[in-house]
């Protein structure tokens, strides 16, 4: 076993400068070892260029995390990376002493949305720690989280934890684009007790003091889908115009859904966190939080929400047009106009449901509807498992006495959707703290506060093996 460097007196330097952004608890403990390792793996593995298309290196991001894993005390033959076409994926398994338990899984991704080095401050592939911060793409999304993780299990092996059920940390390939790695692994792990989903949740920060106000795990998220509406007849010469025109009534249909609500509702992760999360806004949208959460039919509360960038994608299923197409040329009738209708759907609703919806508020039978979605399945809400709460919660508090913790749901996706697919519950559960103005992820110039570091880990040596014992 190949053994981690001790802590640098740089990094001690920086992780204490930075301290401030998100200060910790009294309880917070130093891993110098652990802390040295996670940064070095996240500048290592933000160095490669993991992106889908020609000169894709997520299989060498694999290679990285798995050479960390074998020397931090896995067996080689515990850690297995697959190729699949221009990527790869990576599972790797610390055995337990109960083989008859289910697995306790940790999921995340090692591939990062495209970034062009000409319209960045700094190299998004080149990782730099400035100023407290940790620079480069996937900084938050999500290989910072990543390197946490990983240097957080292999801390345990180093303090001689062993756990009772199977430990597994796994990472897909394409997360960002078709999420095939994804459905793979979730297939071969559909029998897992529980899913940890590193790539969600986690803490706000208040954007004047820099401390902690609240921490979120993610037991929802919505179904992704993307229906093509398309309008068909038999064109001809722009000059001698017909009732049927395939442009206009393509818009027709688009405005009637654009002006469409689908009815607003809540199940028990959204409520709770309407509940909850509105002691941390301003009055008038705290009070329709409140007012939302004991009765969904409440007008005046789905106006205020819905009116709310922040808030509308919680209250229901969501659709809006995002690309249309018509005609074949400037002086003829259309013979063809189509469109493109993206969907953010509820948890509990099938695709088929909302397709069939939106039909009937198209109102015109001349609309063909077509399931086009590629990378996404249903999923409903994942149960509150009290065995979970009471672990993460028990974490946070001691990392952050006194932080309040509560659920929230997710608009967009991630691979938490594979496994509720499979009916395994799966929370997104990361501790990455995180001001809203320093959230770039998928943007420009992303960055990720490395005063995290510390509490993280701490964070994870009290939840894993309070999920695995």
């Amino acid at each position: 076993m190949r053994a981690t460097p001790p802590v640098s007196a740089a990094l001690s330097v920086l992780l204490t400068l930075a301290a401030p952004a998100t200060a910790a608890g009294p309880a917070e403990k130093a891993h110098p070892m652990a802390e040295e390792q996670a940064l070095e793996l996240a500048k290592q593995a933000i160095a490669l260029r993991s992106v889908d298309g020609p000169g894709n290196q997520t299989p060498q991001v694999a290679a990285l995390f798995k050479a960390a894993l074998v020397a931090g005390g896995f067996a080689d033959a515990d850690v297995t990376i697959t190729p699949v076409d221009d990527t790869a994926y990576l599972i790797a398994r610390w055995h337990g002493s109960d083989s008859a338990l289910k697995p306790l899984v940790l999921s995340g991704h090692m591939d990062v949305v495209a970034a062009r080095p000409s319209d960045w401050q700094r190299d998004p592939f080149t990782p730099i720690v400035e100023n407290g911060y940790l620079y480069g793409r996937g900084a938050t999304d999500m290989k910072f989280d990543a390197a946490l993780a990983l240097a957080s299990l292999i801390e345990l092996k180093r303090q001689g934890y062993r756990p009772r059920r199977d430990i597994i940390i796994e990472f897909s390939g394409d997360e960002e684009t078709r999420m095939k790695t994804s459905s793979i692994i979730a297939d071969q792990l559909q029998h897992a007790e529980m899913v940890i989903n590193i790539d969600g949740g986690g803490g706000a920060v208040d954007e004047a003091t820099g401390k902690p106000v609240y921490f979120t795990w993610q037991g929802a998220e919505k179904t992704y889908a993307d229906f093509e509406l398309t309008v068909t007849n038999p064109g001809g010469h722009s000059s001698a115009p017909r009732k049927d025109n395939a442009i206009v009534q393509l818009a027709q249909a688009l405005a009637n859904i654009g002006r469409y609500r689908f009815t607003p509702e809540v199940n028990p992760v959204s409520r709770s966190y309407f509940e909850k999360a509105a002691a941390y806004e301003g009055p008038a949208i705290a009070a329709a939080m409140r007012a939302f959460a004991a009765n969904p039919a409440d007008p005046k509360a789905i106006e205020t929400l819905a009116s709310d960038p922040a808030h509308v994608g919680q209250i229901g299923t969501t659709c809006v047009a995002t690309m249309v197409s018509g005609g074949h040329a400037v002086n003829a009738l259309p013979q063809r106009a189509t469109a493109n209708i993206n969907c953010r759907i509820f948890p509990g609703h099938k695709p088929a449901e909302i397709m069939a919806e939106l039909a009937r508020v198209a109102g015109d039978p001349a609309v063909s509807f077509k399931d086009v979605t590629e990378g996404s399945v249903a999923n409903d809400a994942s149960p509150v498992r009290p065995d979970f709460v009471k672990a993460v919660e028990a974490a946070m508090a001691q990392v952050y006495p006194g932080l309040a913790v509560f659920p929230a749901q997710a608009s967009g996706a991630s691979d938490s959707m594979w496994f509720r697919y499979h009916h395994v519950p799966s929370y997104g559960a990361s501790p990455v703290f995180i001001k809203g103005s320093d959230d770039f992820s998928h943007g420009l110039n992303e960055r990720v506060p490395i005063s995290n570091i510390r509490p993280a880990i701490s964070y994870y040596l009290l939840l894993i093996p309070a999920l695995s014992k």
